[in-house]
């Protein structure tokens, strides 16, 4: 019996320890050095998350975090795709944590996100963008606004109301 609770609470611990955890300050907006951050485009050309930000400046822009392998982004693909078409005036950015190129390209196609500008961290989970953002779950969603700051950081669901309700303040002014 004991071997058992033992068991069970190893599992427990373990569990807590790696999983989501809301962040305790929302940032408003992005460091230089995550903003350096190379990532790959489905031309397979390296880019900046900088540069990224600058092409969406003047729009409000959804960026979700995503892996063809993680089931929670799969069951979120059609709450996805509702909120885009809610908000066709919005751009939507998909930022692939995938483990490879080829993995990537294939979820793209597979969960129609052609609709949407897709980019890829070939330097995988951990690097300078994401530690900044305190990324430690996927999907992960962040509402930016037009000047390319952070209006609203951190929702795990398309589903989150405050979402839309960040959307369309922004949209408002």
């Amino acid at each position: 019996m004991k071997k058992i609770f033992t068991g069970l609470y190893i599992t427990l611990i373990a569990t807590l320890s790696y999983s989501q955890q809301i962040p305790l300050i929302s940032k408003t907006e992005f460091s230089e050095e995550s903003l350096k951050q190379i990532v790959v485009d489905t031309d397979n050309k390296e880019t900046t998350m900088q540069s990224i930000l600058n092409k969406h400046k003047g729009k409000v822009t959804i960026l979700k975090f995503w892996a063809s392998w993680c089931k929670d982004c799969i069951v979120g693909m059609s709450d996805s795709r509702a909120l885009k078409q809610k908000n066709n005036n919005v751009d939507f950015i998909y930022l692939s944590l995938d483990k490879n190129y080829d993995s990537w390209k294939n979820g793209i196609t597979k969960y129609e996100l052609n609709t949407g500008d897709n980019y890829w961290f070939s330097t995988g989970w951990k690097n300078p963008f994401t530690e900044y953002i305190e990324l430690n779950w996927i999907p992960r969603y962040m509402v930016i606004d037009q000047q390319g700051k952070i209006a609203y950081y951190y929702a795990i669901t398309a589903n989150d109301t405050q979402i839309q309700k960040t959307i369309d303040t922004l949209q408002e002014k």
